[in-house]
């Protein structure tokens, strides 16, 4: 049997090398070169994580592992079992050949199993993508035969290895269609098909998306066609999506009141696509008139949106049509005499996290909201300086204090995703400004044990007061920077807000 596979084998390479195949002498060759230690496949999820969003640089990030995996595979286990001889170039035509060769064993084909983990990877956080990737994974797995380095069966093995090795990975990461939705009350809200009832605001402003900004209109109004969209002209701002724009936000407020009360009269809910700042001021209107909230992620983060499960216009647009929607949870901040002071839905900090958003998007228009926001943390992770602050009565000197709304993954200060958006608590998190305090939190999280580092604290709780705030002190709610007074009040209001959400 081994004797007939190997036959078949050399025989379908034969055939290769014999037939000409029209453009493949330039084209394929070059292809096989590009592919070289991965390559072609890093630089393809490089881009895609410097241009893409969240979605996209999830769907690299899986691809670039898979590939990882298949490649320990093929180079410690593969090559060393089997050792298989390349193929004779006799056949091969002298303008095909690799001005290189490959001095490994041949058995199984590595550039085939990177190409097929790398795309298999794509297709299982984004079926699409990773259909769009089959041609040139399959091309890469060709021009190995095709310039005369592998055997078919080569291929092959390494095709099976990749798809296995991107199997593995998401039996350790599990995607996210495979994660359990999380356990987020449900609630009543109007279902209104193609839109009719709904009242959209538009932040035109929104992110750093020019893309976004322009067709921002037309999409909304193609998507749901019975909807009222209301465009909001804002634009520059200092947070997420220039909430607090050059009209100090004010405008953006009247807009939404009037579209609030427009849709009170409609019988429907308020709609809002923008980023975590406009979505905030939208949250903050629809729960005072009492209506549910469609969220149409629009800006550079968007991360309550994620935390819903709404990752694009479609999804938003499906759950609107079809009534579905959560409650979910939203934290008050009052200051010292009591007066408001705003509402957030995802975090709430002081300290070096302000400042990095300050740094961020002063860099951003220029550079990226990506690179810009790595850039922003090394600097203020050289340039910032403790603040002093009571916390619940007692006195503390710290880097930062970091509080979300519900808890989030993670053991770090990095906000990461929150399972349930209506579980009651406040997730506290502080990094003291005592000696050598950050140089001892990097220690902790290159070795890994956050969770046992003296300088980082975690509670769970339901308010949280915030009291001897220095003057010139800024805070940032949902991406949004602001002077903070000198008391601070956070209280969670339990399940505040319908929102609407697709349901498994």
């Amino acid at each position: 049997m081994r004797k007939i596979v190997s036959s078949w084998d050399r025989a379908a390479f034969d055939a290769v090398a014999a037939h000409h195949w029209p453009g493949g002498d330039r084209f394929l060759p070059r292809l096989s070169r590009s592919a070289n230690h991965g390559l072609l496949w890093f630089g393809l999820a490089a881009g895609a994580a410097l241009a893409g969003g969240r979605p996209a640089r999830r769907a690299a990030l899986r691809g670039a592992a898979s590939l990882a995996v298949a490649s320990a595979a093929v180079n410690t286990l593969g090559k060393r079992s089997v050792r298989r001889v390349r193929p004779v170039l006799d056949a091969v035509p002298a303008v095909r050949r690799l001005a290189r060769q490959p001095v490994t064993t041949s058995f199984p084909s590595g550039h085939s199993a990177s190409a097929v983990a790398f795309a298999t990877g794509v297709a299982l956080e984004n079926p699409a993508w990773g259909l769009a990737l089959a041609p040139l994974a399959a091309s890469v797995c060709f021009s190995r035969v095709y310039t005369g380095v592998h055997y078919p069966g080569d291929v092959l093995a390494g095709a099976v290895l990749g798809a296995g090795a991107a199997f593995a990975v998401r039996g350790i990461a599990p995607t996210r269609a495979q994660l359990a939705p999380p356990a987020r009350p449900r609630a009543d809200a109007p279902a209104l098909p193609r839109g009719e009832g709904l009242v959209v605001v538009v932040n035109a402003g929104s992110g750093q998306r020019a893309v976004a900004r322009t067709d921002a209109v037309q999409a909304v109004r193609a998507a749901l066609p019975r909807a009222e969209v209301v465009p909001y002209g804002g634009n520059g701002g200092n947070g997420d999506d220039g909430a607090a724009g050059p009209d100090g936000g004010e405008g953006l407020g009247k807009t939404l009141e009037a579209a609030a009360l427009r849709a009170r009269e409609r019988g429907g809910a308020l709609g809002v696509f923008g980023g975590d700042g406009t979505v905030n001021a939208a949250a903050v209107t629809a729960r005072r008139h009492g209506l549910p909230l469609a969220v149409l992620p629009g800006g550079t983060y968007n991360h309550f949106a994620y935390d819903l499960g709404i990752e694009s216009l479609t999804d938003a647009c499906r759950a609107v049509e079809a009534g579905e929607a959560v409650a979910v949870d939203m934290v008050r901040v009052r200051t010292g005499t009591g007066a408001d002071a705003g509402w957030f839905l995802n975090t709430f900090s002081i300290g070096a996290y302000p400042d990095l958003v300050r740094v961020r998007e002063r860099w951003a228009p220029r550079i990226g909201a990506w690179p810009a926001g790595v850039l922003a943390a090394m600097h203020v992770l050289r340039t910032a300086r403790p603040v002093r602050l009571r916390v619940d009565g007692r006195s503390r000197r710290l880097w930062m204090l970091f509080a979300g709304n519900c808890t989030y993954r993670g053991l770090g200060l990095t906000p990461v995703r929150r399972h349930d958006l209506a579980d009651g608590v406040l997730d506290v998190r502080t990094v003291s400004g005592g000696p050598l305090a950050r140089t001892r939190l990097l220690a902790a999280a290159f070795a890994g044990d956050l969770k046992h580092s003296p300088v980082l604290r975690t509670a769970r709780v339901r308010s949280l007061r915030i009291s001897g705030i220095g003057r010139g002190t800024h805070l940032a709610r949902d991406g949004e920077v602001a002077p903070a007074p000198e008391v601070l009040t956070l209280k969670k209001e339990n399940e505040a807000l319908v929102v609407y959400r697709n349901m498994p």
